[in-house]
């Protein structure tokens, strides 16, 4: 695999810490801006609200930019999102933080993904786009856990620095590793938005949107919920994070391969997998 590829990885680690590592420690964040757990909880809806208004505006802004630079600027939005998170003050300003950090987080990954599947060749685009994922899987396994851990000793505040300096790292590499010119098609607004009456297209989302759904209802809260409800001790739910991201990151290396070979079923192979563990472990 390309060096570029890697480069995107490491960016996408960052994006993936910085999206997850809140909801370790929702708890600190809580107490130190004396707001209450769901009043905390907001700061998630926030980013996500920044990530669901920021993909689209923009993808249509960047349309017609050059990748690498567009990539780059997303990066430098990332870091400069993160570091005022880091110096937040109050509530609010930190809200506002993580919207701005959200901004780039939909767009990024899916201009991403289209210069990732253009890097390699056509039979091996959806493992590159795979491994560009890997990152934000990776994030879980490493990111969240470790960026828990650091935030727990040292302060939440600490993490989202952190987190800045892998923002860093993924800059100076997209500068490096990315190729200078890399082909692109001219974009059409209005054949944008027309793929959105494609049945393809809208099952793919219709599944993301339940898939997040189902996850962030509960991930939302999985600090205070293990913390609080089953006595599980602050280190415990870094244990718990780090099991969620192996999880995460083997199915995303599976789900690669897989789709390279049988798209359809082993989409409808795996939701049945997931259906049938959730119905073991709720008798």
């Amino acid at each position: 695999m390309p060096l570029a590829l890697l480069a995107l990885a490491v960016a996408a680690f960052g994006i993936g810490t910085t999206e997850f590592v809140i909801m370790g420690l929702l708890p600190d964040v809580a107490r130190d801006l004396s707001v209450s757990i769901p009043d905390a909880g907001l700061l998630i809806t926030g980013y996500a609200l920044g990530v669901v208004f920021g993909a689209p505006i923009l993808a249509v802004g960047t349309a017609n930019m050059p990748r690498k630079a567009t990539l780059l600027g997303m990066t430098l939005m990332f870091i400069l999102g993160n570091m005022l998170c880091a110096l937040a003050p109050n509530y609010a300003t930190l809200m506002a933080a993580r919207v701005i950090t959200a901004l780039c987080h939909g767009a990024f990954f899916g201009i991403g993904s289209v210069v990732a599947a253009g890097l390699v060749a056509p039979n091996k685009r959806a493992q590159a786009i795979a491994m560009m994922f890997t990152g934000l899987t990776l994030a879980n396994v490493l990111g969240v856990p470790l960026g828990t851990a650091l935030g727990q000793y040292a302060g939440w505040r600490s993490t989202f620095w952190a987190v800045s300096v892998i923002g860093v790292l993924a800059a100076i590499a997209q500068w490096v590793w990315l190729p200078k010119n890399i082909a692109m098609d001219k974009a059409n607004l209005a054949s944008e938005f027309m793929v959105l009456g494609k049945a393809n297209v809208l099952l793919a989302l219709g599944m993301s949107v339940l898939a997040s759904t189902s996850l962030f209802s509960v991930f939302t809260y999985i600090a205070p919920i293990l913390q609080d409800i089953t006595g599980v001790s602050p280190h415990g739910v870094t244990i718990m994070l780090l099991l969620f991201g192996v999880g995460l990151t083997a199915g995303s290396m599976l789900g690669g391969r897989l789709a390279d070979s049988r798209l359809l079923p082993s989409l409808v192979g795996m939701a049945l997998a997931v259906l049938l563990v959730l119905a073991a472990f709720t008798q």
